[in-house]
């Protein structure tokens, strides 16, 4: 839906209306959905500059992949050590573990949310003092 409305200023920005005349137009055409100010005229300032497509600038990867191997690898590491490793923020690190990885902090290891039927009948018989909650 953002793709046409940025067509829509391109397209006033083609016929050499203003940046002000494209937002009234903008909000005209599409109401409570359409771009607000900033949006359309950050659009306007591309097109002028001669930007011609109205699809989002490429972005970078999150090194989801590489943040994967080194918890692998070692499920000790820590954020802050993956981020610097691999020059990204730790906050990004820690999304990447959570929201793509599955992943979430149990006594200073990431360990996925759940675990199959399998993992349950496999898993290792946690220390009293980890199940007694002292590991935090």
């Amino acid at each position: 839906m953002v793709e046409i409305h940025r067509v829509t200023i391109k397209f006033c920005f083609k016929a050499s209306l203003s940046a002000t005349e494209t937002l009234v137009l903008v909000q005209k055409a599409y109401g409570n959905e359409a771009l607000n100010r900033s949006n359309v005229f950050r659009w306007c300032s591309r097109f002028q500059d001669g930007r011609e497509l109205v699809e989002n600038d490429e972005r970078g990867g999150r090194n989801i992949a590489a943040v994967a191997d080194l918890v692998k690898n070692d499920r000790l590491i820590a954020s802050r050590m993956t981020a610097e490793s691999w020059n990204i923020l730790k906050t990004v690190v820690l999304w990447i573990l959570k929201e793509d990885l599955g992943k979430r902090k149990l006594c200073a290891r990431f360990v996925p949310h759940s675990l199959t039927l399998e993992q349950r009948k496999d898993r290792v018989i946690l220390p009293r003092h980890y199940r007694d909650g002292r590991c935090r």
